[in-house]
């Protein structure tokens, strides 16, 4: 039976903020099986590397190609990982309301600051049946949850106007991850809300133009690779450092859009390979980088590692280095 619940006013304060690292999630070469050891390993590198929050069991984590039990094992022990040094929010996302309230219930049993929601559908569903099944999950738990918005994943488009009304009907629909590409949202979220409800981008290319239009977290599998960076254009971005953030970006932007644009298990996956962090392959039917890929992101990479980022502007002012 469902719990009643009085509405309330959003809240003021995010759970979350900063550089929301995503990990994927590793299998072992020989059987395809999870190699909890490694996503451990893989956990604690992105929080000691400073990552402000992690973000687990996603479309990066290759969540919709694990059974229940193995979804189960990778929540415990990403949450186990990060012990409480940095929040964190899981992804709960299933095709049935059942299945995503069950999820639900087993982040916060295992210590998850936050749940994320993605209406991943197969029947195209009615607004009717979009809110029941936000309502319903979020009823399962007590925690604070995120709703993502990801038409490219999801099939399901969210416009600004739909989150603010469903959040207004779930007290603890606190949050929004947008990730659509449409850089215009991210206001348009916090204007509706009245500047209360907080949003997050999912869309790596519009990093900066999201801190700048109010975005208050960057949910991103790109520290799995290039912390440094990631962390260098958020700190520029909030000390409102406009000639460096700009600078950073310039720099980071071809890496961004290029483990998008190949899919981020695969270029990511690839990436710790390169980096002698090996995870293992995706799950089929994902397949690895091609090879040509993967010479051309080793080449990204080296890149990163040997160019200077950018001053700060005190340092600038200084003439001297950051």
């Amino acid at each position: 039976m469902a719990r009643t619940r009085t509405a309330q006013p959003f809240s003021a304060q995010p759970p979350l903020t900063g550089v929301i690292s995503y990990p994927v999630t590793p299998f072992t070469p020989e059987t395809g099986a999870l190699d909890l050891p490694a996503l451990h390993r893989l956990t604690n590198d992105l929080v000691t590397a400073g990552s402000h929050g992690i973000a687990p069991l996603g479309s990066t984590g290759e969540s919709a190609y694990l059974s229940e039990t193995e979804w189960d094992a990778v929540c415990e022990t990403t949450l186990g990982a990060v012990a409480g040094r940095v929040s964190t929010v899981v992804g709960v996302a299933h095709y049935s309301t059942e299945g995503t309230a069950r999820r639900a219930r087993v982040a916060a049993r295992h210590g998850a600051t936050a749940i994320m929601v993605l209406p991943q559908v197969y029947w195209k569903l009615t607004d009717t049946e979009l809110a029941r099944h936000f309502a319903a999950v979020a009823d399962a738990s007590d925690l604070p949850v995120m709703l993502y918005n990801n038409p490219g994943t999801s099939g399901v488009d969210l416009p600004p106007e739909t989150v603010v009304a469903l959040a207004r009907q779930i007290p603890n629909l606190t949050m929004v991850k947008e990730s659509s590409g449409d850089a215009t949202r991210f206001r348009a979220i916090r204007e509706l809300s009245d500047g209360a409800l907080s949003v997050y981008n999912g869309s790596n290319p519009l990093a900066l133009e999201a801190f700048r239009a109010g975005a208050v977290g960057w949910c991103t599998a790109a520290p799995c690779l290039a912390p440094r960076w990631c962390l260098e254009l958020y700190a520029a971005a909030t000390a409102g450092d406009q000639e460096r953030a700009d600078a950073v970006l310039e720099e980071l932007l071809p890496f961004l859009r290029f483990i998008v644009g190949y899919g981020l298990p695969r270029a990511i996956k690839a990436g710790l390979e390169i980096r002698g962090r090996a995870v293992g392959r995706p799950r089929p039917p994902l397949l690895p980088l091609p090879e040509a890929q993967v010479a051309e992101l080793r080449r990204m990479l080296e890149r990163l590692d040997t160019h200077p980022i950018p001053a700060q502007a005190e340092a600038r002012a200084a003439g001297q280095p950051a």
